[in-house]
């Protein structure tokens, strides 16, 4: 049986065509240029919703390379990053892995929710997260040197650290961190305006909104309402559905299953709108 090759990736399909709107809220895009510029790997750290992917993409479209992302989970094992060997008729292909990809050709790879991967996946970016900037692909035999603009940037939410999930201090202390938070109110009051299509006003309602559910956390909420809930909410408002009935579906629901802190958000929306 043949072994070959795949085909080289066109990796200009994750090429980022027209800017993503971002709103910065404290000199982060320096921050991160910087950072890329420097071959500084980047950690994004903050709760779910808050903009960091939409931050990455925005980056990738400012300095001109492709982003990889890659959506971590539990069963992510190395081989999905870095690639394997798959049977097509009679002979074995080599494909390349996302990492792979990124790593030969100077991409972005963006491992979002990095806490979510097994902790044996996450030890083979260690390599390429310090000065020496090589994947090692093992079922090749192969080491492979990261082009010049790789760059290694991951997220996760310390709000969910557990015991279980949360990142070691091995791999931490490998990458520069950026904290983000839920934007000032007249920023994300931008953001929903401009990506919802809603006056100033209602996006000035919502965020008000979405400030007083965040202040529920102390009362047994887990998680705050993000700026992504309140884009939907304000869609749905523009579409024609009533603001009550938007508000639950978008904001009251997706973020707890308690039937009183639904009440209490609801009771929320009566007293904003």
């Amino acid at each position: 049986m043949a072994m070959q090759q795949g085909r080289e990736v066109d990796v200009g399909q994750y090429r980022i065509e027209r800017e993503p709107f971002y709103a910065e809220v404290r000199g982060e895009i320096g921050l991160f240029t910087i950072a890329a510029n420097s071959k500084m790997p980047v950690m994004l750290k903050g709760p779910t919703g808050c903009g960091k992917t939409r931050f990455v993409q925005h980056m990738a479209y400012r300095l001109g390379r492709p982003l990889i992302t890659v959506a971590c989970h539990e069963d992510l094992t190395a081989s999905d990053l870095v690639g394997r060997y798959l049977l097509k008729g009679q002979e074995t292909v080599w494909v390349d892995g996302p990492l792979t990809i990124g790593v030969k050709h100077g991409a972005i790879v963006y491992l979002d929710e990095i806490v979510e991967a097994r902790k044996d996946t996450t030890v083979i970016i260690h390599p390429l997260s310090d000065d020496r900037r090589f994947l090692p692909i093992e079922k090749k035999g192969q080491i492979l040197e990261a082009a010049d603009d790789f760059l290694l940037v991951i997220s996760y939410n310390p709000g969910y650290q557990s015991v279980l999930k949360d990142l070691k201090q091995s791999t931490k202390q490998r990458f520069m961190a950026i904290e983000f938070d839920y934007p000032a109110p007249d920023v994300e009051t931008t953001v929903v305006e401009r990506e919802a299509g809603v006056s100033r006003d209602l996006a000035a309602s919502l965020v008000k909104l979405g400030g007083k559910v965040r202040n529920l956390k102390s009362h047994g909420l887990e998680e705050g309402v993000s700026t992504r809930l309140l884009i939907y909410a304000g869609t749905l408002i523009r579409q024609g559905v009533a603001t009550e009935r938007a508000c639950d579906v978008a904001i009251a629901r997706p973020i707890t299953d308690d039937p009183d802190m639904q009440r209490s958000i609801l009771e929320l929306v009566k007293a904003v709108f």
